[in-house]
Order: structure tokens, then sequence, then C-alpha cells
């Protein structure tokens, strides 16, 4: 019987055991690949259809995020309003995303809804047309977005260091431009849509309350035609031309804001080190009680927040610390970011910190294991990388038992300060 006068045992994150469920991996009668995953409780579906269709894909700037935006917006046989109000009569959710390397087509829905939604589904990605009159909206209304965000310090900056690590020329580097939304046409879009959302291209992603009967239809609707795959070049970028590491820009004379920027290229989760950064970056400034938070916003009340992120794309990688900072601290602010840094390489970590971090990691993992919609986003991303559950193994592998000594010595190899480009926007 339950003592409810004794409380239960509190364990470390770390104690737990952790394994990535399976998932199911197959081939529909077409040749496109179809992973799913049948857990949850509720009668709920989430199904995604991957593309190689992001920005190192582009062939003319603002082409992908145009194709996505516009992806819903009318096939030969109904209008763009006639497909949103067919979505949405079933009570389901369809979006476009689309991102350095991959654009997603994602549908949430019931699972009794399939038999309807589904063939909704293959008509938008097989048959989208790009109306004249919807591909001239989306442009103005993007232009409208761009110049009302060219007045934010935080959004310049944003563009700023991207183009800094990668050169503005560079696929990841790139930033929106008005002349080059203007400048895009139908036909640009059809051009991209028809090389990279051809089905042949496709992989396919199922996780909810599902089983044979919906892998069935899916394969009924995805599965029955010979979709050749678009053969895509091999793109090579150069580095980007040499720049001044340091930089300051005035974006708004009378702005009492600044936004700060500071970043290096990395690599991606291929690399052996990138678990270890995993910690090391959360430490530094990945969560709420990171060292940066306790410097920059506990003591010395800069600013509301700051964060350091770790981004893997296909073709590489980086580091980013962000804040907005008043005007008057931003020097003061930058120079805190760098002291942290020399910080974490002339002194180990306590013990007890480190427990923390770990802790925060993989709790987080806890969660991302609770739910089916979860458990895929962690397959999908193993699997459009090339990897399986042996790499998440090693990963909870570094998270339990990287050593103080090891953090401190991924801090003094990628902590110098004169790989770090440095941005200021006022």
């Amino acid at each position: 019987m339950l003592d409810r006068n004794t409380a239960p045992a509190i364990h470390d994150a770390i104690a737990f055991d952790y394994n990535l469920p399976p998932i199911n991996k197959e081939k529909l009668d077409n040749g496109l690949p179809f992973y799913w995953l049948n857990a949850g409780v509720q009668d709920v579906v989430e199904i995604d259809w991957v593309f190689p269709a992001g920005l190192w894909q582009e062939t003319k700037p603002a082409v992908a995020h145009a194709t996505a935006g516009l992806l819903k917006n009318g096939t030969s046989r109904q209008t763009a309003h006639q497909l949103h109000e067919a979505i949405e009569y079933y009570g389901a959710s369809l979006k476009v995303s689309t991102g350095n390397d991959m654009a997603t087509v994602t549908l949430y829905a019931l699972t009794k809804d399939l038999p309807q939604l589904l063939p909704i589904v293959h008509e938008i990605i097989t048959d989208s047309i790009f109306p004249e009159e919807e591909v001239a909206l989306h442009k103005k209304n993007s232009v409208q977005r761009l110049l009302v965000s060219l007045r934010q310090a935080d959004f310049v900056a944003n563009q700023r260091i991207d183009a800094l690590l990668f050169g503005e020329f560079h696929p990841y580097g790139r930033f929106s431009k008005q002349e080059k939304i203007e400048a895009l046409t139908r036909e640009d879009i059809l051009d991209f849509y028809k090389k990279c959302y051809a089905l042949g291209n496709a992989r396919i992603f199922m996780a909810g309350k599902v089983g044979d009967e919906e892998v069935s239809l899916v394969n009924k609707i995805f599965g029955q035609t010979a979709y050749p795959k678009e053969e895509q070049e091999e793109q090579v970028f150069s580095a980007p031309a040499p720049s001044e590491r340091s930089q300051r820009e005035v974006n708004d004379p009378n702005g009492v804001q600044a936004a700060i920027r500071l970043g290096r290229t990395f690599h991606n989760r291929h690399h052996p080190d990138f678990p270890k950064m995993v910690v090391l970056n959360t430490l530094f400034g990945g969560y709420f009680g990171s060292r940066l938070m306790s410097n920059i916003r506990e003591d010395k009340g800069y600013t509301y927040g700051i964060y350091s992120s770790l981004q893997s794309m296909e073709h590489g990688g980086s580091i980013v610390i962000q804040s907005e900072v008043g005007r008057d601290v931003m020097e003061d602010a930058i120079r805190e970011v760098y002291h942290e840094m020399q910080q974490l390489c002339e002194q180990e970590v306590d013990d007890e910190e480190l427990l923390l971090v770990k802790n925060y990691l993989l709790g987080g993992l806890l969660g991302d294991l609770d739910g089916p919609f979860q458990i895929l986003q962690r397959w999908r991303t193993l699997i459009l990388n090339g990897l399986g559950s042996d790499h998440f193994d090693r990963n909870i592998a570094v998270y339990k038992n990287i050593t103080t000594a090891e953090v401190q010595a991924i801090a003094r190899q990628y902590f110098d300060r004169n790989a770090f480009y440095e941005i200021g926007v006022i």
C-alpha cells in the first residue's frame, strides 16, 4: 500500500535509461521511403513529407520561401480558398515550412479523416500551379514584411551574422532583399517546384495512433504512380571573403536598444565533438541558468535574456550568441561574453554545475521521448542526417559521462575569441 506520509525518492535524470522506441521502415510500392510509428492513445496523426527544397537548393534568391509559401494556393482543380476550406472542414492543419536544407509539408489530423485528407495533400504536392495573382500577392506581402522587419535591430543583426559566417552569396548566409523578391517570377517558382518537390524526392514520416490500415492508405494514395526522382546538381560554395571580425551598424539613429550577435562556424552533428559542444553550449548560454544569463542578465542587468545556440545543417554548422541590450551597454555586454568564454577555458567547472546541466539536457530528452510526435521528430532528424539509433545512444553516453576536464578541453579548442565574428546593431 502506498505510504502517503513518505515522499517518493527523487532521482537525477542522469540515472534513467534512455531508449529510443524503434520506427518501422519500409518502401511504398513505387519505392518512396516511408517511416511510421504507432504510439499514443489519442486518435490523431502527424504525417510529414520532406523534400530537398531548402535554401541550399535555391536556383534564385527567395525562391525556396516563395515556393513553400505558395504551395497550398491553388491546383489545376481547386483554388486556394477551396483547398483551405476543405482542410479546415475536418479540423486539420496543413503547414509548409522551409529551412536551410529541407522543406516539410506537415499534416495534423484525426486518424479517421485521413481517407478524405490524403488525396487533398497529394493534389497539393503533385499539382500546384502557382496562379499569377497569388504570386503577385505573395511578393507584395513579403516585401511589406521585409520593410517592417528591417526597422528592427535584431532582424538586421541576424542577417548580418549569417552573412559574416558563411558569406552573403552562400545559401546559409544569403538574406532577403527587396529587389530579389520583386524579381521572382511564376516561372522561377514553377521550375523550383518541379525540380525540388518532385514526389520521387520525398521521404514520408507518420506517427500517432496508426496501424496497417493507415499504412495501406498512404501506400494507396502516394505509392501507386511511378514518380521519377529529380537529380540535383552537387553545389560547391567558396569560403566567404575576409571581413572585419568586429562590426557595428546604426540602423536607427534614435534607437535605445542594440542587438548583439557573436558567432563562429562549427561542425555539424556528424562530428564527434558535436555532443560535447551541446553540453558546453548549454552550460555557457543554452538555458535560463547558464553562465551568460547569470552574468549579463542577473548580475549586470544588461538584458532580459541572452542565449547561445548551436545549429547543425547538412553542409556545416554554427554557434551564435544573441541578445538585445541597452545601446549604452552594448560594448560592455560583448566584453562580458568573451569574459565568460575565457573563464570556461581557464577554469574547470565544478561537478555540481555540470551535473545540473546534464540533468537539464537529459530531462529535456525525457520529454522528447514522451509522445508519438516528439519521438517522430527525433527519428526524423536522425534519418534525414543519415544516422541511426546508435548515434542517439552515443549522445546519451556523452551527456551522462562527460567530465569537467573534457568540458574545459572543448572550450579551449573552440572558444577562441579570434574565431568569432561579432556584430552590434543599434
